[in-house]
């Protein structure tokens, strides 16, 4: 009876960073900042990716898809929190809620997925690299990112669709985007399914990824360990260091607490970018062009020489 009576929550409210109104500006201007960054960051490594011919490999077509989720990921949680901070209201509707859940799981979830293709691309590049071409095409390139979409998505569906149905009995907390252990919380019912639902579809959605990545990054070291070479060691470490750094970002950063969660959702998408680009002198040269070409003419003409090919060590 004390459950029928309730008042359905139609809206949540987000408290965000902080509570204390004097440290808003302060959190606007970082969070802003970073926001820029990011986006700025991930969009030029989208445009080199695409529109250098030295770069139509398919690290880089993986490495422009990463930074397209990147800036979606971003912008889901983070225009959301610039909006409420700047106008002061800090309500979010049930629906807008339950859509920006949908995505934020689905593209949360994709990164992962595309970072263990890359692991896999770099595996097949340095234990075969002879094979390298016949093994990574375009094609299943395309095939593993299509199939990765519809995984995440089911997932995400899945989740919402389960959310929809709990029982609310508050509608506010300490947090800056509808998250899903947040909205469990809210629940005056106790989810077990949702629970259960978590416990599994997190090992087979989000865990097996970084599982897949660990596998292929211990079959390298396997393989680099046989060989008895320094400079083999020094190369692979050398093309596989930036995509080991951004793994560590965005998993060490993925288990903190919803009080830091903006660390994962702005920080480590402000430094993926940065962590691809200053080890690789293809990428800084392509940026450096692409910035040089369009502060001239505002049109960007990549050079239709030296294209490269994929042929197994290439550091990325």
């Amino acid at each position: 009876m004390a459950i029928r009576n309730r008042t359905e929550v139609t809206e949540f409210v987000l408290l965000g960073l902080s509570s204390w109104p004097e440290m808003q500006p302060v959190i606007f201007g970082i969070v802003l900042t970073m926001y820029l960054v990011a986006v700025m960051g991930n969009a030029l490594l989208v445009t080199a990716a695409l529109s250098d011919p030295k770069l139509q490999t398919h690290m880089y077509f993986l490495l422009s898809q990463l930074s397209f989720i990147d800036i979606f990921l971003t912008t889901i949680t983070v225009s959301q929190m610039l909006v409420h901070m700047l106008s002061g209201k800090r309500t979010i509707s049930f629906k807008c809620c339950m859509v920006q859940l949908f995505f934020f799981m689905a593209v949360g979830s994709m990164e992962g997925h595309l970072l263990a293709a890359m692991a896999y691309d770099r595996y097949v590049a340095i234990c075969d690299p002879l094979r390298y071409s016949a093994i990574i095409s375009r094609h299943l390139c395309l095939c593993r990112i299509l199939t990765s979409w519809v995984v995440v998505r089911l997932n995400s569906l899945l989740y919402s669709v389960l959310v929809t149905h709990l029982t609310f009995y508050g509608n506010q907390g300490t947090h800056f985007f509808c998250d899903i252990t947040l909205l469990l919380k809210f629940s005056c019912t106790r989810p077990v399914v949702n629970e259960m639902l978590i416990f599994t579809e997190d090992v087979a959605v989000v865990v097996s990824p970084f599982i897949f990545i660990l596998g292929s990054y211990a079959s390298i070291g396997v393989a680099v360990a046989h060989m008895h070479s320094v400079a083999v060691l020094r190369k692979t470490l050398s093309t596989c260091s930036s995509h080991i750094l951004v793994v560590l970002l965005r998993y060490g950063s993925g288990i903190c607490d919803h009080q830091v969660t903006v660390f994962y959702t702005v920080v480590t998408l402000m430094l993926n970018p940065l962590t691809y680009s200053l080890r690789n002198q293809e990428v800084k040269g392509t940026l450096q062009r692409v910035f040089r070409n369009f502060c001239i003419s505002g049109n960007f003409q990549p050079d239709s020489q030296d294209i490269s090919k994929p042929n197994g060590y290439k550091s990325v």
